[in-house]
């Protein structure tokens, strides 16, 4: 378990994890119903869309910094001396030679080849790691993974999502208002590490990764933590501009870092492959689907996920069709909007490889109007200290 995780565990309904309907709460559900949110259902889970305005709180983020409840995810924790062989089975990305205290992303592929998740890797220890799942995935990885361990002798698989809560301080003025709380902690913790550390006086896992596009941080801790742990927070940066963040603006910052969201941009029907996540799929090593995916390298992507920019300030939405110069449906927007930061109509589309290329100009079918759209690189929005290295790609997925 991880190290604050404890002792003696509580029904859902005795922590407040229910309304009684069966929609699941956070243990920060009060702060957000006391910050005004607007509430909103998230697969299964009440969450906060926004505190007022998306825009005035994306913009947070890229200033300042945004505070993020994300106890909806997932945790599973991974133990024993054949872990890091059993997560390199599982996943696609090479695991068993991450270092103690590190933490990297993989996708998680079906036989098929096809995508069950992408989640992000913590090795809390010798032979003990942590996954850290999306929300709408959590039960059907969590069979998955108890599945996929039963053969395995070496190794302990649990459950530890209801015991662990979870917020992001995401921003360029994160670490300096998380140095504060614990005595320079966040700033000397690298990127993709994460560490044991004292915050606001309460002992959490501290890890330095993000799905913004920003530097950023996740605060794991006990639930009954997390709320002073999110006051601790919010007053400490409220001199700086921080200020809390909902699923809006998460929404719309990953995707100005083109990051991809599992049901949109991956999915059991796309591959990691498709989805341009390649750099993160070692054929090098024995994996579940791997023989399916080199398979499909070797034959040749029929689809990609590609960035648009249109021409025009129409709105391309989920489930758009794409098409080429003559009209012909080539593709499907997988998330779009507009960019509070780049002030444009932006997308991510899964298109035929034939028009994937940057530069290739088609259209956005937008309430039945084809609108002018270029294919350009990603991500589409890169903070400062990357700028000067593009290898770095997109920030949640470095840590090799």
């Amino acid at each position: 378990m991880l190290n604050f995780v404890g002792a003696a565990r509580k029904a859902d309904e005795e922590a407040g994890r229910t309304d009684g309907s069966g929609e699941r709460r956070t243990p920060l559900y009060g702060e957000h119903e006391a910050l005004g949110a607007r509430m909103v259902d998230f697969h299964g889970w009440r969450m906060p869309l926004d505190y007022g305005s998306i825009v005035a709180e994306h913009r947070a983020v890229r200033s300042a910094a945004g505070l993020f409840d994300v106890s909806h995810m997932g945790e599973i924790e991974v133990r024993g001396s054949g872990a890091g062989a059993f997560l390199d089975h599982l996943l696609t990305n090479r695991i068993g030679n991450l270092a103690p205290g590190r933490a990297r992303y993989s996708p998680m592929t079906a036989p098929d080849g096809g995508t069950i998740d992408d989640l992000m890797v913590y090795r809390l220890d010798e032979g003990r790691y942590l996954l850290v799942v999306n929300a709408a995935r959590r039960e059907a990885d969590w069979a998955w993974v108890k599945a996929q361990a039963g053969g395995w002798t070496a190794v302990d698989v649990e459950d530890v999502g209801d015991e662990t809560a979870e917020m992001a301080l995401q921003g360029p003025r994160a670490a300096a208002v998380l140095d504060r709380l614990s005595a320079g902690a966040a700033s000397a913790l690298g990127r993709f590490r994460c560490r044991t550390a004292e915050v606001a006086g309460r002992t959490v896992l501290l890890a330095r990764t993000g799905y913004t596009g920003e530097d950023g941080f996740e605060i794991y801790c006990r639930p009954d933590d997390a709320v002073a742990l999110w006051r601790a927070v919010l007053a400490e940066g409220r001199g700086e501009g921080v200020v809390p963040a909902g699923l809006g603006a998460r929404d719309s910052l990953r995707l100005e870092a083109a990051l991809p969201l599992y049901g949109q941009e991956l999915g059991p029907d796309v591959s990691p492959l498709a989805a341009g996540l390649g750099r993160f799929v070692d054929l090098d090593k024995d994996f579940v689907g791997r023989d399916a995916l080199q398979r499909e390298r070797d034959a040749g992507l029929p689809r990609r996920v590609v960035g648009l920019r249109l021409v025009e300030r129409a709105v391309p939405r989920t489930g758009y069709r794409v098409l080429d110069p003559a009209g012909h449906e080539v593709g499907r927007v997988t998330s779009g909007g507009i960019s509070p930061t780049l002030g444009a109509a932006v997308a991510l589309a899964l298109v035929a490889a034939e028009v994937s290329e940057v530069g290739a100009r088609l259209a956005v079918e937008v309430r039945g109007r084809p609108v002018g759209a270029e294919v350009v690189p990603t991500p589409f929005y890169r903070r400062e200290a990357e700028r000067s290295d593009a290898s770095h790609g997109s920030a949640v997925h470095e840590g090799a």
